[in-house]
């Protein structure tokens, strides 16, 4: 089977990064675009996970007292309300919303 060259515009900035990383792991570009393209034909699909980035957790330490007492405040609120969670259901939906 013949190769066949793949031509595309990346930023400049994004290609030296990707390679050096490609290159830390011994894998040359052309290996790597090879990776990609049999995932592709092997998955039928972008091999890739495509969603928004996460939010992190705000860090307590990075808050203001202000903003602390505030987000305390929610809480306690929501506790009125009886919004109570399983340590389950707060698992998941930290694994969902922050990937954790």
């Amino acid at each position: 089977m013949a190769n066949t060259a793949v031509y595309a515009r990346i930023d400049s900035t994004l290609k030296e990064s990707a390679e050096s990383i490609l290159q830390q792991l011994g894998i040359s570009p052309s290996s790597a675009i090879q990776m990609f393209y049999s995932q592709i034909v092997m998955t039928r699909s972008l091999p890739l996970d495509l969603r928004l980035p996460a939010e992190k957790p705000t860090a307590i330490g990075g808050m203001t007292k202000e903003q602390l007492n505030a987000e305390l405040a929610a809480g306690i609120e929501s506790l009125k309300d009886s919004k109570v969670y399983s340590v389950d259901e707060v698992d998941r939906e930290m694994e969902k919303e922050f990937g954790l």
